[in-house]
């Protein structure tokens, strides 16, 4: 292995211990009679805060793989908006999205033939490797404050440690 595969391995292990791993425990077995409830003092409900995790998912990798993509407005566009709520129905197609979405940026960073520190030809100075790192981040961040959630409304299931 060179020193890029062993780069791209590393990059794919912290990528999917973030997303994937964290995401699927953060999202296992809840309750959905409890999607659209705001704990105490929070803004959001799971749901909300589900939403905002795949909408930022999704436009970090439509801005990596489509270089007329738009971004939606700061910071709303990045939320459903406010008092929206969910069906299980809907619940389940936002974790459906998620998971397809962190495949399909995965796959791209797993990629040989992209370059993880070439510069996109449609954003100078930003990199896949940047990208990648920024999702990553910020769903780590949020997929711990689902955990915190969890454990303030009570939702996890018993014997969860």
């Amino acid at each position: 292995m060179n020193t890029s595969d062993d780069l791209r391995e590393q990059i794919l292990n912290s990528f999917q211990g973030a997303t994937e791993r964290n995401f699927e425990e953060a999202v296992k077995d809840f309750p959905a009679q409890s999607i659209n409830v705001k704990p105490p003092n929070v803004d959001y409900t799971p749901w909300e805060l589900l939403e905002h995790l795949r909408i930022s998912q999704f436009d970090i990798l439509e801005y990596v793989r489509n270089p007329k993509y738009q971004s939606p407005p700061w910071p709303d566009g990045y939320w459903p908006g406010k008092g929206a709520t969910a069906t299980p129905a809907q619940w389940a197609a936002s974790i459906a999205a998620f998971r397809s979405d962190s495949k399909a940026l995965a796959a791209l960073a797993a990629d040989a033939n992209n370059d993880l520190l070439a510069p996109m030809p449609h954003t100078p100075g930003h990199t896949l490797l940047r990208e990648v790192l920024l999702d990553a981040g910020h769903s780590r961040f949020h997929l711990g404050e689902f955990a915190i959630l969890r454990q303030v409304m009570q939702t996890w299931p018993p014997g969860h440690e």
